[in-house]
């Protein structure tokens, strides 16, 4: 059994480093750096009311790394009137310290975004100053314990204004008269509560579109207890001495497999659809600028085309992820293998058959990824049947077909919803996706580590504009009432000498 991962284990590499001393010292360029790149200073947007209530200009639903993300990107562009709201606790938003079960990010540890290009607030400079440049040197891919540790430092650095174990439960029109806000109904621990904002993004991660949850024929078979997702944090110590199915190719089915052999599983079964696992990681193609940037660009076949090669190839687990369960004899990985039956047997034991052979396992996990499928989220009950999905603006190519992707939201430039009918439902568009569920519209965008810095620049640009639009008339009013004079006397100067003129 391999030993237990300890992510503080990269500070002994560097023993002399003041991680404290270090901090301080980054925090202070950071400060630096937000004031000398804060041109032009003013804050621009006029605080508004509506049923004698404040309004937010922005409520950001998520606080994990997209939503802090975004909120700082709008502070770039002096839009300050923003809430974050999130489920989570404190310091366990996102997935990093709750079920994901990977030892470290796959993503390179270079990876920049969520400083939206301010040198000191990358995950390097963090990094460096919290665990020393040894330690950074020596670094492969960054532990995940470590990320949710920088994310809480940023969130701190970048004054987000985050409500956790507070739930969106409704997103509505406030009223149906032009300009009204949105009515957002919030599940608080002070009990029910509805706030007004004027634009919402959904920065909800993997299952933002959808939920997380096992496949019907799994969930129809068997009765709960039996089977478990990978969305679901899970105490690997009850699968014990059990033999486990794993139905699923991803790296988290591989993130699954290795956690509960390393709890003592008895043995482990790994199965893909796929007659050969993939090797080549297509997101590392991905990972240039203009891809990041002008994805969203793109003629929608394009799009389409990107979007079902992905799903065509898929990412390989990362070398380390393979080796941690092949490590284990224990541990098999079946390819050409879905599953074309499953059930509970009289003895109790779950009866797996596939093209090639049958199996007997205790317990399942099932490693298939999130649904995309709005109605499935209470939050998004209102606007589910009001926008278009891909399915009511394109038809798919007969060489590239791919069902699963119908349903993904049809998305404008900015990440914002698209209603459904022209013309009507025109509130569902002051609402973005921010989530994995825009991949098809957006890109490498959305939730994902390396689309943060594009994804979150596009999202506030689109934010800002939209805004600044809506209240044009507003801003021409101050324009010509504007009345600063910099020219304050027209005599000549009294005690000096008037400048020479070439």
């Amino acid at each position: 059994m391999s030993a237990v991962h300890d992510p503080a284990r990269d500070t002994a590499r560097d023993p002399a480093h003041d991680s404290e001393a270090a901090l301080t010292a980054l925090e202070d360029a950071v400060r630096r750096e937000l004031d000398i790149t804060a041109y032009p200073r003013p804050e621009w947007l006029t605080a508004q009311e509506f049923a004698g209530r404040p309004v937010r200009d922005v409520l950001i639903v998520g606080g994990g790394q997209g939503g802090l993300t975004a909120a700082f990107a709008l502070r770039r562009r002096a839009i300050t009137n923003v809430e974050i709201v999130d489920t989570a606790p404190a310091g366990k938003e996102g997935p990093w310290v709750t079920y994901a079960r990977m030892h470290t990010l796959r993503t390179p540890k270079g990876l920049t975004g969520p400083d939206q290009g301010l040198p000191s607030l990358t995950p390097e400079s963090w990094y460096r100053a919290r665990f020393g440049d040894t330690a950074w040197n020596d670094l492969v891919h960054i532990d995940r314990h470590h990320w949710q540790e920088y994310l809480g430092w940023y969130r701190r650095v970048t004054d987000a204004r985050v409500r956790n174990e507070t739930t969106v439960t409704s997103i509505t029109p406030a009223a149906l008269e032009p300009g009204a806000p949105l009515a957002v109904q919030l599940d608080t621990p002070d009990g029910p509560e509805t706030v007004f904002a004027r634009r919402v993004v959904l920065a909800t991660g993997l299952a933002g579109n959808g939920a997380w949850t096992a496949p019907a024929f799994i969930r129809e078979a068997l009765p709960e207890g039996r089977y478990n997702h990978t969305g679901e944090e899970l105490d690997f110590s009850a699968f014990a001495g059990k033999r486990l199915g794993v139905l699923g190719g991803g790296a988290s089915a591989f993130d699954y497999a290795a956690s509960a052999l390393e709890a003592g599983a008895a043995s482990v079964d790994l199965f893909y659809r796929r007659a050969e696992i993939p090797r080549v990681n297509p997101f590392r193609w991905m990972e240039f600028y203009a891809f990041g940037a002008h994805f969203p660009d793109l003629p929608d076949a394009d799009k389409w085309r990107y979007t079902v090669r992905f799903n065509q190839t898929n990412q390989p687990p990362p070398q380390p992820t393979w080796y941690r369960c092949m490590r284990h004899e224990t541990f098999t990985p079946h390819t050409g293998s879905p599953w074309t039956s499953i059930g509970l047997g009289a003895d109790d034991r779950i009866r797996v058959t596939t093209p090639e052979a049958s199996f007997e396992f205790d317990h399942v996990i099932a490693a298939t990824g999130p649904t995309v499928d709005l109605a499935a989220r209470p939050e998004l009950a209102e606007l589910a049947p009001r926008v278009a999905l891909w399915r009511h603006r394109f038809t798919p190519p007969a060489e590239w077909q791919d069902a699963s992707l119908l349903d993904y939201p049809y998305l404008g430039s900015g990440f914002e919803f698209v209603a459904r009918e022209p013309g009507r439902a025109s509130w569902v568009t002051r609402v973005s996706d921010f989530t994995y569920g825009a991949r098809l519209s957006m890109g490498l965008n959305g939730n994902m580590n390396s689309g943060l810095g594009a994804g979150g620049r596009r999202l506030a640009d689109a934010l800002s504009r939209s805004l600044f639009l809506e209240d044009r008339e507003a801003f021409f009013d101050s324009y010509r009432a504007f009345d600063v004079r910099e020219l304050v006397d027209l005599g000549r100067p009294a005690d000096a000498a008037l400048p020479e003129v070439d």
